[in-house]
């Protein structure tokens, strides 16, 4: 797995539920904002029709960044390497 800071406009996923925002894990945002020198995430959710339902500040233990390109041989063989140790 990639160990990359998220960055601004990353897409990111919630790893963990937030009730009191109504969010669930696996709910997908966009990094909108840098807060904190960097160490808290404002992202905002939106609907399928692109209108924003909330927004709030992540750790970044609470998101991981969604990639939608090919990655390089190294992280692809580092994760395949992780995987079959641990299985």
């Amino acid at each position: 797995m990639s160990n990359s800071q998220p960055k601004l406009l990353d897409v990111v996923a919630l790893t963990v539920d937030i009730p009191e925002y109504k969010l669930l894990r696996s709910q997908v945002g966009t990094i909108v904002e840098l807060l904190a020198d960097g160490t808290v995430f404002e992202v905002e959710f939106s609907d399928s029709n692109g209108q924003k339902y909330v927004s709030v500040g992540l750790l970044p233990e609470q998101i991981m960044v969604l990639h939608f390109e090919s990655i390089s041989s190294n992280l692809v063989l580092d994760s395949v390497v992780f995987e079959v140790e641990f299985s």
